[in-house]
């Protein structure tokens, strides 16, 4: 008989449409034709889902007491006896009730496609065993029912029903997931944006990890062995040489360039354990690889360029990263082609970067002009081509002689003579000239093995070999010297661009140019000291004898050079240097200026602030208090007791309202100044929130409460948290339209806490959020009777001083949420 089919609708939380797919799809496979019924769905009360039930027949429930509570389950036996051709079975990962056939919904499904019943069902990310901690860590909650990995991807097809995070977020708001009490609460724990972000990457790239392994299982069913480059997948080798760090960083950014990129770094050794990099250094290139979230392998093989390519081709990589080899160039002409050309030669359809470092001495520097225009090892190499291929011509030639072949043979000679010129210039050239002429009239003019010359063409054929060497070899030489000119030129190009793109990027100019004039002229040490003497920028070390020169740059310091002296070429580069360091120094010390000019623009913003809420907010109650205590102190003035007890309470609560201004300004520039006195200690959330109400005399008609009665208690300071919910509350009931009520939430994510503040007011749009945070701003508010503006500005240092935050969020239907968040004392005490 043959088993059903398992196709499983993945999402990232709750709300995203799962059950309403998976309906709809019973719908239209119902249309079709097909024989679908409903096994169980979970409607949860939304509309929505529940519209889609109708026209499916739907095996009924069967019902199981537990613990006096009546539970409904899926009646297995119910749709075996039914047979249809499809099953819909919602929440795959739910548990059964006791007393079922199977603890797991999971195992009932297992039992319906041995029947050969095909199931539509349904599963959220955070229920896969696998994901079960990273998820907790995401969103702080602890999943109870989970469901293995091995059964989801043995399912025949997975679909990801994806919803981005804000428009879940819009529908929960709209009442479309959970009742209406329950949204604020789901808004701010479970449903926050970072959350529902961090669970739809987890299901997206689960999913990708799924068809990837599902790619290799048809690739190798089918004996494909090139790879297919649906993804990048970058391999980086190491040999446990200092260039490591240099490739891992290469390969992590080229990895990043796409989405879902993999790093990999591969480690070859040896069978018989030589050749083996440097433990310490592999060790810390291991502990960044895993740092860059790559993972690190070692393979043991004698063969290395074939072991990384075979490695690459395993794992289906797109990108193969290599340093350039540490070896010099005589050791390279010795032992042949290195592992890079190697690698390069059977790579076929992966891309290799072979990667410079310093290692390698592949840092920037500036061609040499001086000495000759060719090298010395050119020269000895063409010595050596004119002893070596000399005498192996001859012979090659005495060997074949005719009478006739006198032609050939000094064509042959001449022949060597070009390519001696061409690779090691004039003296190697006149010297197999005269080797080779001399070898003509001894072994091939008449008379034979003798230096005389009987004809005397023989002494002019003699000097056209060395005119033609010289010609030769003369221009062999000027090209030389043309071609490292240009590069000569090319590199100071490459550096005055380099040193104008520094000044460019502003602050790391002076450094920047400091290592590069380092690199150019290949120094020891370059320092720029200021004209106090002390060390702006540096880069290398002075030399152990001290030498060094002073390149003066303006009147900002002095440029100090440590190494051999420079020719005129390079001193002409070095006044363009210096130059620039002193455009970027002055730019430097421009940006600093403007720095403490925008730092004295605020403290005048600031002070224009205090001085315009002083000149109302403290005058209206001290005014109120002198007249009150003038009018006491009138001598003739007839009072009765009622006046004089009212003169008494507006001098007592005029300065009851100057105290209060007072201890506010005094508190925020505790707080500016980084002085704030905290006392930590554990504080109930909910004796802080009633002590607020009481402080504001709110009513039940103003204030609604949701506070968590397992709310742990939290790590602040009880007097400072309480004037943060005072303030916050006060506001709030401040700008709640009339007839509806503030309403106070707790909760806990995880470690931490939340006291939420929600009013459904005006709200502040998004770009403004900052500013209610700033001191003596009201906001564009004209009503001056509330105070300085230090309200929420003192809430938010408070907070932060207690070490947690403060924060303002759109409340669903419109106004403002104030969360309060800060860490529970039961975290603190586990943390110590």
């Amino acid at each position: 008989m043959r088993r059903g089919r398992l196709r499983v609708l993945l999402g990232a939380a709750p709300g995203v449409g799962k059950t309403y797919e998976m309906l709809e799809e019973g719908r239209r496979l119902r249309g079709d034709g097909r024989d679908v019924v409903i096994a169980v769905v979970e409607t949860h009360g939304r509309a929505a889902t529940l519209a889609q039930t109708e026209g499916l027949p739907e095996v009924p429930r069967i019902t199981a007491t537990h613990r006096g509570v009546s539970l409904t389950e899926m009646d297995l036996d119910g749709v075996l006896r039914r047979r249809p051709e499809v099953a819909l079975v919602d929440e795959l990962a739910h548990t059964n009730a006791p007393g079922s056939h199977h603890e797991k919904r999971w195992q009932d499904v297992r039992d319906l496609l041995d029947a050969g019943i095909d199931v539509i069902t349904t599963v959220n990310i955070q229920h896969i065993e696998s994901l079960n901690g990273v998820v907790e860590k995401i969103t702080g909650v602890v999943q109870r029912e989970t469901i293995p990995d091995s059964v989801v991807r043995a399912a025949e097809q997975i679909e990801v029903v994806d919803l981005a995070p804000q428009s879940l977020r819009d529908r929960l708001s709209a009442g479309s997931i959970y009742p209406t009490e329950r949204i604020d609460a789901a808004l701010s724990n479970y449903f926050r944006l970072g959350n529902l972000t961090a669970l739809r990457e987890l299901a997206l790239l689960w999913l990708a990890d799924e068809v990837d392994s599902a790619l290799k299982d048809y690739r190798a069913e089918h004996g494909i062995d090139s790879a297919w480059q649906t993804r990048e997948r970058v391999v980086v080798t190491l040999t446990g040489g200092p260039e490591g760090e240099t490739l891992l960083r290469r390969g992590a950014r080229i990895a990043a360039r796409s989405a879902g990129g993999e790093l990999l770094a591969v480690h070859v050794t040896r069978q018989d354990g030589l050749r083996t990099g440097h433990p310490e250094l592999l060790a810390a290139q291991r502990a960044l690889v895993e740092s860059l979230g790559g993972s690190y392998h070692q393979v043991v093989a004698d063969d290395v360029p074939r072991a990384l390519v075979e490695f690459a081709r395993a794992h289906a990589a797109t990108q193969l990263v290599i340093g350039v080899s540490r070896r010099g160039r005589l050791a390279a002409a010795l032992t042949g082609p290195g592992i890079g050309a190697t690698v390069i030669r059977e790579s076929g359809d992966i891309d290799v970067h072979i990667v410079t470092h310093s290692a390698a001495g592949g840092r920037f520097a500036l061609p040499r002009i001086t000495g000759g225009a060719l090298s010395v090892r050119r020269r000895v190499l063409g010595f050596a081509l004119a002893l070596v291929c000399g005498p192996l011509l001859t012979w090659l030639l005495v060997s074949t002689r005719t009478p006739e072949s006198i032609t050939i043979e000094v064509l042959a000679y001449q022949l060597l003579v070009v390519l001696v010129a061409l690779v090691g210039g004039i003296w190697p050239a006149l010297f197999a000239a005269v080797l080779s002429g001399l070898t003509l009239d001894i072994l091939f003019v008449a008379p034979l093995y003798t230096v005389e010359v009987s004809d005397p063409l023989h002494i002019y054929a003699l000097l056209l070999y060395v005119a033609g060497a010289v010609v030769v070899s003369y221009i062999v030489d000027q090209a030389a010297r043309r071609a490292r000119s240009a590069r000569r030129s090319e590199a100071e190009a490459e550096l005055l661009a380099t040193v104008a793109g520094n000044v460019l990027r502003g602050e790391s100019a002076v450094p920047a140019l400091v290592s590069r004039t380092r690199e150019a002229f290949g120094l020891a040490g370059v320092r720029m000291l200021a004209p106090d003497g002390h060390v702006i920028a540096a880069d290398g070390e002075p030399l152990a004898d001290g030498r060094h020169i002073d390149v003066p740059v303006g009147r900002r310091g002095v440029l100090e050079l440590n190494g051999d002296d420079l020719d005129v070429s390079e001193r002409r580069l070095l006044d363009v240097i210096v130059s620039q360091l002193d455009a970027a120094l002055e730019h430097t010390d421009l940006a600093e200026t403007a720095a403490a000019a925008d730092a004295l623009v605020e403290t005048d913003q600031v002070r224009s602030a205090l001085l315009s809420a002083l000149s109302h907010d403290l005058r209206r109650p001290l005014a109120a208090a002198v007249a009150a205590v003038s009018g006491l102190r009138s001598p003739g003035a007839a009072m009765t007791d009622d006046d004089r007890r009212e003169l008494l309470a507006t001098a007592d609560e005029s300065l009851e309202t100057l105290s209060a201004l007072v201890t506010d300004l005094l508190d925020v520039s505790r707080v500016q100044a980084g002085v704030l006195a905290v006392s930590l200690a554990p504080v109930d959330a909910a004796d802080v929130v009633l002590s607020a109400i009481d402080e504001l005399d709110l009513g039940p008609g103003s204030v609604e409460l949701a506070l968590d009665p397992d709310l742990p208690l939290l790590r602040g300071d009880g007097v400072l948290l309480q004037r943060v919910v005072v303030n916050v509350m006060a506001n709030a009931a401040r700008y709640a339209p009339p007839g509806s009520r503030v309403r106070v939430t707790t909760s806990r994510l995880g470690g931490i806490a939340q006291i939420r503040v929600i009013d459904h007011g005006p709200g502040v749009i998004s770009e403004r959020r900052d500013e209610i945070f700033t001191p003596f701003q009201r906001l564009g508010d004209t009503d001056n009777t509330t105070g300085l503006g230090l309200g929420l500005a003192l809430s938010k240092g408070f907070t932060e001083g207690m070490g947690g935050t403060l924060t303002a969020e759109d409340t669903p239907g419109g106004g403002l949420t104030m969360v309060i968040t800060l860490p529970t004392a039961d975290r603190e005490d586990g943390e110590r």
